[in-house]
């Protein structure tokens, strides 16, 4: 008489593998609300805010079972990743360099909060925009919330849903935008009472289209040094490109 072989356990159904990837993606979206209400509602410094809130983030995806390539932080990445960085930090300066240079666009980096000396400016630039700034946004948005959604949705839909995600963070910091840039209050000026609104939300869609192309190179990439060059270029350059713009006024 011979054994049979025992049957194979059932596989759970889709619904509870999927569970824990989408709670812990709304324990994500829940922490960074806190942190940024944290940052622009209590004033907590976003110099060690940033480092912090990274840190436990990435803590926090590891220990639900993301690896590091799906964190986009994989070694065998960190070339593209460098070269692909690279490539659209030089398209961001050559593009920031034309629009500093010509009249007609040099009052869109006359923005008061970067009217600053040298060296404040490279302190900026170098240091509070990466650490206070980029290294929390970029671990949220293109690695942690990224390898999280990518366990029950399809990539368009995690470019999407990151990306929407990213531009209402930039909520409450969009309060202050129009009244630190001319440039913008001039354009938002035949607004009358929609000034505030279309302001904000102007932001917020701006950053979301941003957050789509740092999430594409992240994709194309497969490392996440490639959207931290994008992310410090357009932030940290549009520094050091307007200390220049206001010396030429």
């Amino acid at each position: 008489m011979t054994a049979t072989a025992a049957p194979a356990p059932l596989a759970p159904p889709a619904s509870s593998r999927r569970r824990p990837g989408l709670w812990a993606t709304v324990t994500v979206v829940v922490v960074l609300v806190g942190l940024n209400v944290a940052n622009h509602v209590y004033g907590w410094g976003s110099i060690w805010l940033g480092p912090i809130g990274a840190a436990g983030l990435l803590a926090f995806a590891r220990f639900s079972g993301l690896s590091w390539r799906q964190l986009g932080l994989s070694r065998r990445t960190h070339g593209a990743g460098l070269r692909w960085g690279a490539a659209i930090i030089g398209v961001v300066a050559l593009v920031y360099l034309v629009g500093v240079l010509l009249p007609s666009t040099r009052t869109a980096f006359l923005d008061a909060r970067y009217h600053l000396p040298p060296a404040s400016a490279l302190l900026t630039a170098f240091v509070i925009i990466p650490v206070g700034t980029i290294l929390l946004e970029e671990v949220a948005f293109r690695s942690v919330l990224w390898g999280f959604l990518s366990r029950h949705a399809r990539v368009w839909q995690v470019a999407l849903g990151s990306s929407l995600l990213f531009g209402l963070w930039h909520l409450l910091p969009a309060n202050a935008a129009v009244a630190a840039n001319p440039a913008l209050g001039a354009m938002m000026v035949g607004l009358g009472a929609w000034q505030h609104v279309a302001s904000v939300a102007g932001t917020v869609l701006f950053t979301a289209a941003g957050g789509l192309l740092a999430g594409e190179l992240r994709r194309r990439s497969g490392s996440l040094l490639a959207s931290v060059g994008m992310h410090w270029a357009t932030n940290a350059l549009g520094v050091l490109f307007g200390v220049v713009a206001w010396r030429l006024v």
